[in-house]
């Protein structure tokens, strides 16, 4: 019987440490590495609140200030978990009650884990959102800077993966810059959400002390306060939402990357990767890889694989405290913004150093019958005919030149007059000139003048208008990462000023 005892003791003590080990100590090294700092900054917030509002007294809270400001946070940030403490607040609380003695306790007066958690993840996260929007805004930087030197650059534009119409390097980086800047409005949606402050919401109900919780949200660097106490300590939407928002930036670049590897091949010929972003064959002395390209295509996989396990794990959680699942949901989010952040700088830095194949593109889009459209178009407005019979003419004169091996620079108003004739039973009057210009890429281009489209004057345009967005979006993002960084001096301000003697 004693044997059995002893078997079933060793063996609890053995789950008990496994859990430990397991669960405890890495979110205990998690929150060294990431969340003492927010921790610390709820920390003297709270207190200068109470303080302020009186339900605590000025001897407790100088006390309490003294502490918090003795703090070593290095030493906090570098110990072994013991399983002494279940986690990092327990031992800053300990901490604190070792210097301040009882007038420690009263700092969790009107708070409780819960919404002091979820403050804290959310300024954990609003610092990589920022860190991620500022990144994206250089990587459209680059673009724009490269799509200014091509805005004479013809190419060919693809759907179906088969040639379609001339368009400009330009026109097609821009397309992108204009992606990513839908990318920015969303991740800057989801910093909104994020930076409002639970403090105040307690364990779901708020407190009956008399409290100021806008205070708090208003030292911490907060936008506002989550309004009702149980959304405060119960929605996951705001991290749900950074996720997403990082997925689907990420979506949106790997068409672009993917596009990048297919243009460096050697058929393609479009573009070459300068040579710090390559690597040889170990065997084929010939070989560029353009690795640094690959590798931003799968890290970009990886980002959307990571926001999407941040949605499947609030999927299953009920709605109420979500603090405990957030400590294993919140590294794939951080995860997904620090990947994402990783792939705009370096896909900045690609862009800034590539070299374009200027001649190949150009010289590809002369010999392509890619400029049909236009002569359709011109057979509209020179012979009066409907588009659908101007695309029947052009469609069998492309079909039987191709059928008989014939370039584009073969055609001829005899050519045209035979398909004319074949289709709507009559020619047509144009000239040797009016076809060469009609079936001209950078004609195609020139007319092309439609707000978006790929002209030159329209390109100027819309590179103006980006230039004027990218520096409203980096007055904002610089203001905003002002005000954080500043917070922590405000708060640090506030409570020495306490300890100072009076006269």
């Amino acid at each position: 019987m004693e044997d059995r005892q002893r078997e079933t003791a060793e063996g609890d003590e053995s789950a008990t440490g496994f859990y430990a080990k397991a669960i405890l100590e890495p979110i205990y090294r998690q929150a060294q590495e990431q969340l003492l700092a927010p921790m610390n900054a709820v920390n003297k917030a709270h207190l200068i609140m109470l303080a302020e509002q009186g339900v605590i007294g000025d001897d407790e809270a100088r006390a309490v200030a003294a502490a918090l400001l003795g703090l070593d946070l290095e030493k906090l940030g570098t110990n072994r978990y013991t399983g002494r403490f279940e986690d990092l607040f327990f031992e800053v609380e300990h901490e604190l009650a070792e210097t301040a003695g009882e007038a420690a306790g009263n700092l969790h007066l009107a708070r409780s884990r819960n919404d002091m958690g979820i403050a804290v993840y959310r300024i954990a996260l609003r610092e990589k959102l920022l860190r991620t929007l500022d990144a994206g805004l250089e990587l459209r930087r680059r673009l724009t800077e490269f799509a200014g030197k091509h805005v004479g650059t013809l190419m060919l534009g693809y759907t179906h993966t088969q040639q379609a119409q001339p368009t400009t390097m330009a026109h097609y980086v821009l397309a992108v810059s204009d992606s990513l800047t839908r990318d920015f409005r969303r991740l800057r949606a989801a910093y909104a959400n994020c930076n409002r402050s639970s403090m105040g919401a307690a364990a779901l109900t708020g407190s009956g002390f008399a409290i100021d919780r806008f205070r708090v949200a208003e030292l911490l660097g907060f936008g506002g306060v989550i309004d009702n106490t149980y959304d405060a300590v119960s929605g996951a939407d705001y991290v749900a939402e950074a996720a997403s928002a990082a997925s689907l930036a990420a979506v949106n670049l790997g068409r672009f990357v993917q596009e990048l590897l297919l243009w460096s091949t050697q058929e393609f010929a479009a573009i070459r990767a300068a040579d710090p972003f390559v690597q040889i064959s170990s065997i084929m002395p010939q070989k560029r890889n353009p690795v640094s390209i690959e590798h931003a295509r799968s890290l970009l996989s990886s980002c959307a694989g990571d926001a999407a396990t941040v949605s499947t794990m609030i999927h299953n959680t009920p709605f109420g405290d979500i603090v405990d699942t957030e400590d294993d949901l919140q590294p794939y989010a951080w995860r997904s913004q620090r990947t994402l952040e990783t792939v705009y700088r370096l896909l900045g830095r690609i862009v800034a150093t590539l070299e374009v194949n200027e001649r190949a593109l150009r010289s590809r889009a002369e010999a392509s019958f890619a400029t049909a459209t236009e002569l359709a178009d011109t057979l509209v407005r020179r012979e009066g005919v409907t588009f659908r019979a101007a695309h029947g003419i052009v469609s069998r004169l492309v079909r039987d030149a191709a059928a008989e091996g014939l370039t584009v620079r073969e055609l001829t108003p005899e050519r045209l007059n035979a398909a004319s004739k074949a289709e709507i039973g009559r020619e047509v009057h144009l000239t040797a000139d009016e076809l060469a210009e009609a079936l001209d890429p950078a004609h195609f281009v020139a007319v092309r003048k439609l707000r978006g489209g790929p002209s030159p004057a329209e390109a100027e345009r819309a590179l103006r208008e980006q230039e004027e967005r990218w520096e409203s979006e980096k007055a904002w993002l610089d203001r905003e990462r002002e005000l954080q960084s500043g917070r922590a001096a405000d708060l640090d301000a506030i409570l020495t000023a306490w300890l100072q003697p009076r006269g």
